[in-house]
């Protein structure tokens, strides 16, 4: 089955070269690990720092609005996301669980299953 693990965490420390830099070749590790076991597909996306993003939603008068950033201010936001394949959620969760940036920076990984329509 086909699963998304949502990335969220706080953007800071990848401002940190002394933090960024280790932290991507831990996830450069991780990914090859798991890609070589089957359960990463391709695709997925590290997303652009959320200081960038636009967020659309509806108005008062029921026309769209448009708002700089994130809907809410957060310190968690989402930072990205990857496939999995894997036999069921608890499949998934258990490859999720090894994501690097939980132990390093407390981030969080929100496991779901696809959509297949």
């Amino acid at each position: 089955m086909r699963y998304v693990m949502i990335l969220t965490g706080d953007e800071a420390p990848w401002n940190d070269p002394e933090i960024a830099g280790p932290l991507m070749e831990e996830i450069t590790t991780w990914w090859g690990k798991w890609f070589e076991a089957g359960k990463l597909e391709e695709g997925g996306a590290e997303l652009a720092p959320s200081a960038g993003a636009k967020t659309v939603g509806r108005g008062p008068d029921g026309a769209p609005t448009v708002t700089d950033g994130p809907f809410l201010e957060l310190k968690e936001v989402v930072g990205g996301f990857i496939y999995l394949q894997a036999d069921d959620i608890d499949d998934a969760v258990a490859v999720a669980s090894t994501w690097p940036c939980i132990a390093a920076l407390g981030d969080r990984v929100e496991v779901r299953p696809v959509m297949e329509r």
